[in-house]
């Protein structure tokens, strides 16, 4: 599966508001396909953004998270034009990053 995060960020009054979707399966292990077998578990474990370098979020997630799962969370500080990324490892070692800019 092809993993895809689309990120935007944008700054008003000093606060920078970050929402990314992340693509991913986020799937349990606890449910079963159309002839009945169990799907491997397979989910993001660190999901982490980073502004300037600075990390300003780390997530610890698990089974539990939705699938595709939108995230969305405020900081101080940032301008517009600085440098935003996240990045995720999943349970089998698969990762995804990208970079964006603040608007």
């Amino acid at each position: 599966m092809a993993h895809q995060i689309l990120i935007h960020a944008s700054t008003a009054s000093g606060m920078t508001t970050v929402e990314a979707l992340v693509k991913h399966p986020m799937d349990s292990g606890f449910v079963k396909d159309k002839a009945g077998k169990i799907i491997p578990p397979h989910y993001i474990e660190v999901i982490e953004f980073t502004h300037a370098g600075k990390v300003v979020l780390t997530g610890f997630w698990g089974p539990a998270v939705s699938k595709n799962p939108f995230i969305k969370f405020s900081f101080k500080g940032g301008k517009s034009g600085d440098p935003i990324s996240v990045s995720w490892v999943d349970n089998k070692g698969e990762k995804a990053s990208v970079s964006s800019n603040i608007m």
